[in-house]
């Protein structure tokens, strides 16, 4: 396995490999969710490209960009395990360098949601996600169901910009209580890490309503916020039920929906989704 710090290094690799490339772009501090969608690339593709950046851009000021946790090593044995070829693990000034000015934004998809909250978020998100696009050339790229609305807007980006790359989204993987895994979770004290299985707890509820015949969003929304609410240490930031095509809220589940909350527990910010109808994939 390769690993590329600089832009002219990760190109130089590139050439090297086989076609078609599976690329999975990362933050690091990775869990078995970040490498199922290697393994999956691994399964599609002649060859797999992953990035460990964590990306300062989609971080504001009052978040947790110096605390987010790093261990580039156990990453990089972790990835050659799961049959990487290559690995582009960047500085910042590699690629936000001094006079770096250019930002993409992906427009009504980003002002609701977690972009409501993080109202900057996005924008690093789209811009990074374009760069690292146009410096990897990749066949197809993987994301998580975890990050719905970063997948859907991934999706936009990919539709509005023309990039050549297909996106495939896997499925959440979950801790056996249910928890989605993500390296936030490391935050988390033991009676936080209890508390937050609520999460899985109000999607079950809203996937368990959509079973027994209840389309009203508002009463899906409500059993899910009472979820949540019943537990003291859980503060709700949002209960979205909302059409997978524009994220904007439904009244009446007539279509695919995903179904999302974003809570603080602690200092702790977590989010999930699920979506309705149950089995159907977000893209």
């Amino acid at each position: 396995m390769n690993v590329a710090a600089t832009v002219l290094d990760l190109r130089r690799f590139r050439a090297e490999l086989s076609e078609p490339v599976g690329f999975v772009p990362t933050m690091g501090c990775l869990h078995d969710g970040h490498l199922s969608l290697a393994r999956r690339a691994r399964e599609e593709c002649a060859s797999v490209v992953a990035s460990v950046f964590v990306n300062p851009a989609q971080f504001a000021p009052s978040e947790d960009l110096a605390d987010y946790p790093r261990d580039l090593d156990r990453d990089l044995a972790l990835l050659e395990e799961a049959g990487t070829d290559l690995v582009f693990a960047p500085s910042e000034k590699s690629l936000y360098p001094d006079g770096f000015d250019t930002w993409v934004d992906v427009e009504r998809l980003t002002d609701r949601l977690e972009g409501a909250d993080r109202p900057t978020h996005f924008r690093g998100v789209a811009t990074i996600v374009a760069k690292l696009f146009n410096i990897v050339r990749p066949t197809r790229a993987y994301f998580g169901q975890k990050d719905g609305q970063q997948a859907i807007v991934v999706r936009r980006l990919i539709h509005d910009l023309d990039f050549d790359v297909e996106l495939v989204v896997c499925p959440t993987v979950r801790e056996e209580d249910g928890l989605a895994m993500s390296s936030r979770n490391t935050y988390l004290s033991e009676v936080e890490r209890r508390a937050a299985t609520v999460l899985y707890r109000a999607l079950q509820s809203a996937e368990s309503l959509y079973a027994a015949g209840e389309r009203d969003a508002s009463r899906i929304r409500s059993e899910m916020e009472k979820l949540l609410r019943g537990e003291p240490l859980v503060r709700p930031a949002y209960v979205s039920v909302a059409d997978v095509e524009n994220l904007s809220e439904l009244e009446t589940v007539d279509r695919k929906a995903l179904v999302s909350v974003a809570v603080r527990i602690g200092k702790t910010r977590l989010i999930d989704n699920t979506v309705l109808p149950p089995g159907e994939g977000l893209v």
